[in-house]
């Protein structure tokens, strides 16, 4: 049974994360690894970097960018239930999808340094959640095979002077079997592992969120295909946050709702 959304909020409360398995499994996991292999492929075909240095010490980390543009089965993943509603209830009905990526480890891979994405997006204090990963893991993630790596309850550090100084004696390895999502609050402390083992692979999706006054990690107008963008919902628009309105998509629900504007004027 998958977990209920309440259970996970709590979890994500408590330790800044909740493992929720099975929410990707049979022919969505399968299709979704085809489509992941797919990709690397097709981002070599367009002549893109799956080895971006200024994140990885080697090369034997896999980088996948843009994954809406490569197949129709990721925007199906942003618009899963459970990853939605979990979203939403941390970052409000109006946010966005930030970015959408990949990282896969191969043998040999190394760690990146210790980050959180709120700390890359937005500046000091961090009193409040404004960003959200939703991990799905195509792969089960192991301590041998590069599971990620994160520092329980750093979700409650507010600027760069709380970081502790044993940064790396804290680190916990993230365990989850394939088919799970890990559910991240955008302020944990955390980094890729190391991949130790001789033939194995570990293949994670970033599904990015954050709240609607923050600015995206990627311009999705920008980045996507036409032939994508054709294939778009208003409901997939909205949550890329694209389009002339961009995140004034918001006052359809505040008007829904029946939210007392009180003197608010909109231009």
């Amino acid at each position: 049974m998958i977990k209920d959304v309440a259970t996970i909020l709590d979890e994500v409360a408590e330790t800044g994360l909740s493992i929720v398995p099975g929410l990707l499994s049979g022919d969505r996991l399968a299709r979704t690894r085809k489509a992941f292999d797919t990709a690397i492929d097709e981002m070599e075909r367009r002549g893109l970097v799956i080895f971006d240095p200024r994140l990885d010490p080697n090369d034997r980390n896999i980088r996948v960018n843009n994954l809406p543009d490569m197949d129709a089965v990721f925007m199906e993943l942003l618009r899963d239930p459970t990853a939605l509603a979990v979203a939403r209830a941390l970052l409000g009905e109006t946010m966005f999808v930030s970015n959408f990526t990949a990282n896969m480890t191969t043998p040999g891979s190394a760690s990146m340094n210790i980050h959180s994405d709120q700390a890359l997006c937005s500046p000091a204090p961090w009193n409040d959640t404004w960003m959200l990963n939703v991990i799905w893991c195509l792969d089960h993630v192991t301590p041998e095979n590069g599971g990620t790596l994160y520092i329980p309850g750093s979700h409650r550090i507010r600027t760069r002077d709380e970081v502790p100084a044993d940064s790396e004696a804290r680190l916990k390895v993230l365990e989850a079997p394939a088919g799970s999502a890990i559910v991240l609050e955008g302020r944990v402390w955390h980094t890729s592992g190391i991949n130790t083992t001789a033939n194995e692979r570990r293949a994670l999706l970033f599904a990015l969120y954050n709240r609607d006054f923050l600015r995206p990690q990627v311009n999705w107008e920008v980045l996507l295909s036409d032939e994508t963008k054709a294939r778009l919902s208003d409901e997939d628009r909205a949550l890329l946050g694209m389009g002339a309105l961009c995140n004034v998509h918001g006052v359809d629900i505040i008007m829904r709702e029946g939210y007392d504007l009180g003197s608010a004027v909109v231009m």
